[in-house]
């Protein structure tokens, strides 16, 4: 029986695939490759779309129309009116963070209703991450309003007090 030559070896490896698809699941990574000499092996999975449940509304009834309504007397104001604020420049917080007037609890507050301020003078005290940040009044005048409290959460751009 003749024999045949001996068939060159596989460098194809099961185990090194299989390793290294069990780290693509163990480390969450999408693709991963490896180069041995002339041996090069990619390894990706496919991101699997998961549909999303759609919910099916049945079309609401048509409502009949109604009588016509009677207009409202002109002297009742709109229930999501803003409160009236003094004449002024907004001094507004120019961050996120937790605004203070005072300088420490111990302390008098920066300023009060009815003082008057230079421009640069602090007004407020807004800390945000742990770092105490001044806010500068933008212009001298008169403090005719302080629109927050001591230690009160504030959004950026929040109106802080009023100057004249």
């Amino acid at each position: 029986m003749p024999t045949s030559p001996k068939a060159p070896a596989d460098p194809f490896d099961a185990r090194l695939v299989r390793k290294l698809a069990d780290i693509l699941t163990e480390t969450g990574l999408t693709e991963i490759e490896v180069e041995q000499g002339a041996l090069k092996i990619r390894v990706a999975k496919q991101a699997v779309a998961v549909a999303a449940p759609v919910a099916h509304y049945a079309a609401p009834a048509p409502v009949a129309p109604a009588a016509p309504a009677q207009a409202a007397p002109s002297a009742v104001a709109p229930a999501a009116a803003a409160p009236a604020r003094a004449a002024g420049e907004e001094v507004k917080s120019p961050m996120v963070g937790t605004v203070y007037l005072q300088p420490n609890p111990a302390s008098a507050p920066f300023v009060k209703v009815g003082d008057t301020v230079e421009a640069g003078q602090t007004l407020f005290i807004v800390e945000a991450m742990k770092t105490m940040n001044p806010i500068p009044a933008p212009r001298g005048g008169k403090i005719v309003e302080i629109l927050v409290d001591d230690a009160q959460p504030v959004e950026f751009g929040e109106p802080l007090a009023i100057i004249e």
